[in-house]
């Protein structure tokens, strides 16, 4: 547990910097809009953010969760990432167990943004291109903090069903957040197996809200 509690931070300095979901209001489609290709859908998700994190201090930890969690949903494809940051063990799961881990890790994603993205002091986030991947695309973004201090932060996006949908995250522009997360759980499920990592993903949530109740 010790070790997502430290991954969390990481991606937590990232989104700080990343209250970056948010170059000017202008610029972002509505988080209802229709994400018909790559690049509309991450506006799509910083569009939500956007408007959480403006309002992020009278939501609440619980309201900004409330708000986010269905537009993680929609944007990210829980189940393919779930399965990716889970590796070979993934196959030896019973599909009971595999719904388990998604739901835990949705929650888990969820419960991240509504932490880290909790208010909004002019920040800004550009989409600066886009390349293909293979059949995918790479979204290239870069953020920057009022102080002008810049990151890169980078979207992998695929097709599913029809809709285009985040599959992973690059952070500084390289470094695979799934391929984190898969070293992270993979210690874990050696160590205390599927339930384990449920309910350790389940605790890290539980953290999350309770040191926003503090706060």
């Amino acid at each position: 547990m010790t070790s997502l509690i430290r991954w969390s931070a990481r991606t937590g300095k990232v989104a700080s910097l990343g209250l970056a979901l948010l170059l000017a209001a202008g610029s972002f489609t509505g988080g209802g809009a229709a994400a018909s290709d790559p690049q509309n859908t991450v506006q799509s998700f910083y569009g939500t953010l956007l408007g959480t994190m403006r309002d992020g201090r009278a939501l609440g930890q619980s309201g900004r969760y409330a708000r986010l969690a269905p537009a993680v949903d929609r944007t990210f494809d829980l189940p393919a990432m779930a399965r990716l940051a889970t590796g070979p063990s993934w196959a030896t799961l019973t599909p009971a167990q595999q719904q388990q881990l998604i739901e835990a890790f949705g929650h888990y994603v969820s419960a991240t943004y509504a932490d880290r993205f909790d208010s909004y002091s002019g920040e800004q986030l550009q989409v600066t291109g886009e390349q293909p991947y293979g059949s995918d695309a790479i979204v290239q973004t870069r953020i920057v903090k009022s102080n002008g201090e810049a990151t890169m932060l980078n979207y992998l996006v695929r097709q599913n069903r029809g809709s285009w949908q985040i599959s992973d995250v690059y952070l500084d522009g390289t470094i695979s957040q799934l391929a984190v997360q898969r070293s992270e759980f993979s210690s874990v499920l050696r160590r205390e197996g599927v339930d384990g990592l449920v309910m350790a993903l389940n605790r890290k949530v539980d953290l999350l809200r309770s040191m926003a109740r503090s706060s």
